[in-house]
């Protein structure tokens, strides 16, 4: 919703936005570009009477601002409704989907292609670094290397519900704009269990967006994920451009796009080799860590080059220059010779994968896993087992207590018995001023600590950041 504020201000509309808080980044950033922020809902909102209201999918039946909105018969629409209507139409979008690497990878691609001169728009829930903001409405159209035609539009496609009166994933709205629609694929993981129930509704979600992609389209699909593969494999009527990396099992496919990691640079930088096709491409050099973000990199290649002409070669200069995402593995400072990382990691996988590309950063210092669990998937015990191998790599693990406590309490995450299952390096703890004061107190120059939240978990960061700097 904050992007597409953005999206709406820089078309030069006036645009009133109405929430509980704006916690940064997102916050501050909407006040900077012109968005009056305010705070609850009330129908004096509406007044002036707007042209037009979003309705997010945090909004239910009962909201007295949506109520009042369809009361006065004003317009209303959802968010992956407006972006369709007022921003996707007569574009040539890119949409990434998957349940990891979705906010990553869209920056990335759109970094690419702004580089190549593509002059593209973009709507990524996240804030890139090196990008202007999350949001940009870009160009109509576009005349590069003797190509012409509707500009691209990346979309961070989430499969998360519409609006409380149309329930139905939002990504299926940014698909079929185009008859050469792009849609990446890269993961598909048991998640949002608020919406979907089981692996199977899950899995329906994705079967009808890979349904809906064109045939004149492309679908660029982790070859490695064994879902994402058969689903892919069963739906799709688009191309299929598949990638993955060496050794990765990938079925009875072979993947057209294929990397090679390999070792990090002195400054820690992340280099793989590339092949498209059999042919080389070269040796990469990302800056943000990780073996999945290789991953990511080869996604984003993939989907530029063979949806939009894209060249490697350029990609191969211009990725190395890609700052990441802020909340994804962004190093907040080094208070006391402590590295203080922060992440939106929350999921089970996305715990691992952070950790480990952390730990291979840092291969030296321990490495402290400080991790809120506040979506409504990590609040559920379904991963319970999975979150006891989550936190391999860290040598200390501090539980906070759980997000939001509106799950019955037979589905909850066990948080105490998580901490007994990770062993005499894990402890439950009872609050953020706790966490606080055991950082503080224990960690020495040179460790790691991984701030794990999808949540502004109580402002523990800059808390953090002060009271390491006061000692």
């Amino acid at each position: 919703m904050g992007a597409l504020a953005a999206l709406f201000r820089e078309a030069g509309n006036e645009v009133t936005g109405s929430d509980v808080r704006f916690d940064p980044p997102v916050g501050p950033t909407l006040q900077a570009v012109g968005v009056v922020c305010l705070m609850g809902y009330n129908s004096d909102h509406l007044e002036p009477r707007p042209d037009l209201v979003v309705v997010g999918n945090a909004i239910g039946p009962g909201n007295p601002e949506a109520e009042a909105a369809e009361r006065l018969g004003i317009e209303r629409v959802s968010m992956s409704s407006a972006l369709r209507r007022y921003f996707l139409a007569k574009r040539s979008p890119l949409i990434v989907a998957g349940t990891h690497g979705k906010t990553t990878t869209s920056a990335m691609c759109a970094w690419l292609l702004l580089q190549a001169g593509f002059e593209p728009g973009w709507f990524i829930g996240g804030i890139p670094k090196g990008l202007s903001s999350g949001a940009r409405v870009g160009s109509p159209l576009v005349r590069v290397a003797g190509l012409a035609g509707p500009a691209p539009f990346v979309v961070e496609g989430d499969e998360y519900d519409d609006v409380y009166w149309q329930k139905r994933p939002k990504f299926l709205d940014y698909v079929g704009v185009s008859p050469k629609d792009v849609v990446i694929v890269t993961s598909i993981e048991h998640d949002h269990l608020d919406v979907y129930p089981d692996v199977s509704s899950y899995e329906s979600a994705f079967r009808a967006l890979v349904q809906k992609v064109p045939k004149g389209g492309l679908i660029v699909c982790n070859a490695r994920d064994s879902r994402a593969r058969a689903i892919v494999s069963e739906e799709a009527s688009a191309h299929v451009a598949w990638y993955a990396l060496e050794h990765d099992d990938t079925g009875s496919l072979t993947p057209t796009w294929l990397g090679g990691p390999s070792a990090l640079t002195p400054d820690g930088a992340q280099t793989f080799d590339l092949f498209a096709g059999g042919v080389a491409c070269g040796r990469f050099t990302l800056r943000v860590p990780g073996i999945h973000n290789v991953r990511n990199a080869i996604a984003a290649i993939a989907a530029c080059a063979e949806g939009f002409g894209a060249r490697t070669d350029e990609a191969r200069a211009q990725l190395a220059r890609f700052e990441g995402v802020r909340r994804r593995q962004e190093l907040l400072g080094r208070p006391r010779g402590v590295y203080l990382y922060d992440d939106f990691a929350h999921h089970p996988t996305a715990v691992d994968e952070t950790l480990r590309a952390l730990r291979a950063r840092h291969p030296t210092g321990a490495l402290w896993a400080v991790f809120e669990p506040r979506s409504a998937t990590a609040c559920r015990n379904l991963h319970q087992e999975a979150y006891a191998g989550a936190f391999d790599v860290a040598d200390r693990v501090l539980l906070a207590p759980l997000g939001r406590m509106n799950i019955p309490e037979g589905d909850r995450l066990d948080v105490p018995r998580l901490a007994r299952e990770l062993g005499p390096k894990a402890s439950a703890m009872v609050s953020v001023d706790g966490i606080i004061a055991q950082l503080t107190a224990a960690t020495r120059p040179g460790d790691v600590v991984a701030i794990l939240s999808n949540g502004a978990f109580g402002g523990i960061q800059e808390k953090l950041m002060v009271s390491l700097l006061s000692q």
